[in-house]
C-alpha cells in the first residue's frame, strides 16, 4: 500500500510517501518512495521534493493554499519527473495518514477518518488553537484532491499518552475544572516516543511488556516519557506543549504567578505573555541569541559567551532533573534514549544531560557516544554502566504510515 503521509502546518506542508504492508512491517522493509517540503503557502511558495535516489529537485510555485500544495505534491509524483515506479497515477495513492496535534480524551489511537472524527477534532481546537485548524485543512484538502472515497487517517499526537493513569495527568486544580473543560495534562511527541520504545523493542528482542524506559525527544520542541511495561505513564508537556523541558523558544516550566506579574510589570496581555512563553524564551530567551542548539554551541566553545553557555546549562540540567524525577516515579528503568535533531546529532548535550547521573551508575563511553550522530543508532553507554543509554533515531513518518495501513486493514496499533 502506498501511503501519503502529510503534516500540515499554517502555511506549510510536509510530506513523505511510504510503501508499507503487514509482512513489509514485520521484516522492517517498508520503503520510503518520497519526502519533501513545501514552506509559504499562500504566496510563492519554496518547494523541496526529492523521489528516493534522486537528488533533492528545489522550485518556486505561487501556491494559494493547502489544496493547491497537495495537487503540486501529486501531480510531481505521479509525473516522469519524479522517476517514482510505483506511482504512476493518482489512483497508485491508496491512502492518506495525516499528523493531527491534539485529540483530547476522545481518541486513544489512530482511526479512519469520517465526519464524526472531524468533528472530534475540531471540538479539540479550544485546546490547540494553532495546530488543529491546520490539520483539519489538510483532512480537506486531500478529501478534494483525491475524492471521498480515499481512506484517510488521523494519528494524533496525545494518543500515546492516553494511558497516563489519573494521579498523573491530573492537576491540582478544583476537580470541576477538570470535568467542566477537561483541563489536564495531555502530552505531545507521542508518535516519537511510541516510535522509539517500538524500536528499542526490536533492538533488544524484548515485549511491550518488558520495556521500562525513559525517552527524550530533543529538538525545537521538547519532551521526555517515563514508559513503564509499554506504556506511557507520565510525560512533560501538559496541556499544552508549553509545559515541560526548557526548549528552542519555549519557557518549558514556571512559576504561574509570573504571568501576572509581567502583565502588571510590562502591561502585557495575556496573549502577549503567551507570545512571550511560547516564541521569545527558552534557548532564544536566555542566550538572546539564537534558538538553534548548534549555534549555541558553536557560540560557547568560539567565543566562550556567557549566555550561550548559560542557556545549554539550563536546557541540561532540567532535562536531567526530569530524567531523576521520572526514575523515581517507575522505579528504575532499564534504558534511557535520545531522540529528535539534538538527541540524535549533539554528542555534547548528551553527555552534559547524563555527567550528574554518575551516582545512579550511569556512564557514558565517550568515543560511542562521539560516534552517534547523523541518524546511527545504538547504545552509548558504558559496558559497566548500570542504566543502558540509547540513541535512537525517530521517524515518525513511518510510524503514521503503519497506522494507516493498520487502521484501513482493521489490525491492532499496539505494537
Amino acid at each position: 500500500m502506498n501511503i501519503l503521509v502529510l503534516n500540515c502546518g499554517s502555511s506549510s506542508v510536509k510530506f513523505q510517501i511510504i510503501a508499507t504492508d503487514l509482512e513489509q512491517i514485520a521484516a522492517n522493509s517498508d520503503k520510503r518512495l518520497a519526502r519533501g517540503t513545501i514552506e509559504r503557502i499562500g504566496g510563492e511558495a519554496i518547494v523541496s521534493l526529492k523521489a528516493k535516489g534522486a537528488e533533492v529537485m528545489r522550485s518556486t510555485s505561487t501556491l494559494r493554499d493547502t489544496r493547491a500544495a497537495v495537487e503540486l505534491i501529486v501531480r510531481w509524483a505521479c509525473s516522469d519527473k519524479s522517476g517514482i515506479s510505483e506511482i504512476q497515477s493518482i489512483a497508485d495513492i491508496h491512502a492518506v495518514g495525516h499528523r493531527v496535534v491534539h485529540g483530547g480524551e476522545a481518541f486513544t489511537h489512530s482511526v479512519i477518518i469520517t465526519d464524526e472524527v472531524l468533528r472530534g477534532i475540531e471540538d479539540c481546537i479550544d485546546l490547540a488553537p494553532l495546530h488543529n485548524p491546520t490539520n483539519i485543512k489538510g483532512v480537506m484538502a486531500a478529501r478534494e484532491v483525491f475524492g471521498g472515497g480515499l481512506p484517510q487517517v488521523a494519528v494524533f499526537d496525545t494518543a500515546f499518552h492516553q494511558t497516563l493513569p489519573e494521579h498523573a495527568f491530573l492537576y491540582a486544580l478544583p476537580y470541576q475544572l477538570y470535568r467542566r473543560h477537561r483541563i489536564r495534562r495531555y502530552g505531545f511527541h507521542g508518535t516519537s516516543h511510541r516510535y522509539v520504545a517500538y524500536r528499542y523493542r526490536q533492538l533488544r528482542k524484548l515485549s511491550r511488556a518488558e520495556t521500562n524506559i525513559v525517552t527524550l525527544h530533543l529538538g525545537n520542541g521538547c519532551s521526555i516519557a517515563a514508559i513503564s511495561h509499554g506504556d506511557s505513564i507520565d510525560t512533560s508537556m501538559g496541556l499544552t506543549p508549553l509545559e515541560g523541558l526548557v526548549m528552542g523558544t519555549r519557557s518549558g516550566d514556571i512559576d504561574p504567578a509570573i504571568v501576572d506579574f509581567l502583565a502588571a510589570k510590562e502591561g502585557f496581555t495575556s496573549q502577549e505573555v503567551e507570545t512571550l512563553l511560547n516564541k521569545q524564551s527558552g534557548l532564544l530567551g536566555i542566550s538572546g541569541l539564537t534558538n538553534d542548539m548548534r549555534e549555541l554551541l558553536a557560540e560557547a566553545d568560539e567565543n566562550n559567551d556567557r549566555r550561550a553557555r548559560l542557556a545549554i546549562d539550563v536546557f541540561c540540567y532540567r532535562a536531567r532533573k526530569y530524567i531523576g524525577a521520572f526514575l523515581a516515579a517507575m522505579g528504575g528503568a532499564e534504558a534511557l534514549i535520545f531522540t529528535g535533531g539534538i538527541g540524535e546529532n549533539s554528542p555534547e548535550i548528551r553527555r552534559k544531560i547524563c555527567q550528574g547521573l554518575q551516582w545512579m551508575g550511569l556512564t557514558i563511553e565517550e568515543q560511542r557516544n562521539a560516534d552517534h550522530k547523523n541518524g546511527r543508532e545504538g547504545v552509548i553507554s558504558g559496558e559497566d554502566s548500570r542504566l543502558d543509554v540509547y540513541v535512537i533515531p525517530t521517524d515518525e513518518e513511518l510510524l503514521i504510515a503503519r497506522d494507516t495501513l493498520r487502521a484501513v486493514r482493521g489490525v491492532s496499533q499496539r505494537y
